[in-house]
């Protein structure tokens, strides 16, 4: 039963990553004949002063979308896992910012965040008046809030199902005790949603390693170098530069990173993951 799985894992992860390690040792402009590099891509990008300034910015971006989603989807699915029946159709309604397109969403809030005929322009708001994509902090700033808009019904449904796993005698027996609520989340809740944490937390890493399409469409990397992450430096080397050897090596320092950063979260979360509450949704 796991063939198929496993032919479609080695034919669209294994073998293209083999390409991309293969190639990122190749000098090739997306066109021509493909020549060998050695480590000259290896050495070009490794010596590169904005690559440090790349991964800070991914790092960045990484641990404050973390910081800022992860409370507020604990938050959310704890309250969508109640049995209410509006809460069904909340649950609906709060999941449709993933439906939507990363680019369609990053032109959207080009538009409304422009300065002359934006949202506060048209409102007659000031404070929303303002340069929000040619400043640095806060074009980062309108990153992380897109960024988080569009992904915490995501994972708030991962929190909802964790909940949900939770015995409900547990939460009886503290009620009884004279438990109230804020105690019974902090003392039954967050506790039980270790693994569900861990998993969530791996998939934010993840995914904001790989975040390239929002950030393209709304600020293409700018104002400077302020919002341009390693995936979009990759692009742009590769797809604008034609500098396929070294768009390549990127994408290998992705992949190391990713690998490194998962068995670290895996590390953290413990070796025995069998009471995971997200392998009982």
């Amino acid at each position: 039963m796991t063939v198929p799985a496993l032919a479609l894992f080695i034919g669209f992860a294994v073998i293209p990553l083999i390409g991309v390690l293969a190639l990122s040792f190749a000098q090739w402009d997306g066109l021509g004949q493909i020549g060998i590099a050695g480590f000259g891509n290896w050495g070009a990008i490794l010596s590169d002063p904005g690559l440090p300034h790349a991964l800070w910015i991914t790092f960045l971006l990484m641990a404050v979308s973390w910081a800022v989603q992860t409370p507020a989807s604990i938050l959310m699915g704890a309250f969508l896992a109640g049995h209410q029946r509006y809460r069904a159709v909340l649950s609906v309604v709060f999941f449709i910012p993933l439906l939507l397109s990363s680019a369609a969403l990053a032109i959207t809030y080009k538009a409304l965040l422009d300065p002359n005929f934006g949202l506060g322009a048209g409102l007659g708001i000031d404070i929303l008046i303002q340069d929000w994509l040619g400043e640095p902090l806060l074009a980062f700033g309108v990153v992380i809030f897109v960024v988080s808009w569009q992904y915490i019904p995501f994972h708030a449904l991962i929190y909802q199902g964790g909940i949900r796993q939770i015995p409900r005698s547990m939460f009886e027996a503290a009620e009884l005790d004279g438990a109230g609520r804020v105690r019974r989340f902090f003392s039954i809740t967050l506790p039980q949603l270790k693994y569900t944490v861990i998993t969530s937390s791996t998939l934010m890493v993840v995914g904001s390693l790989t975040l390239f399409d929002l950030i393209f469409v709304l600020t293409a990397g700018g104002p400077g170098d302020a919002t341009r992450v390693l995936a979009l430096d990759m692009y742009k080397r590769g797809f604008q530069a034609n500098l396929m050897g070294p768009a390549s090596v990127i994408a290998v320092i992705l992949v190391l990173v990713g690998l490194a950063l998962s068995l670290l979260l895996r590390r953290l979360g413990g070796r025995d993951s069998s009471h995971s509450q997200l392998e009982g949704v």
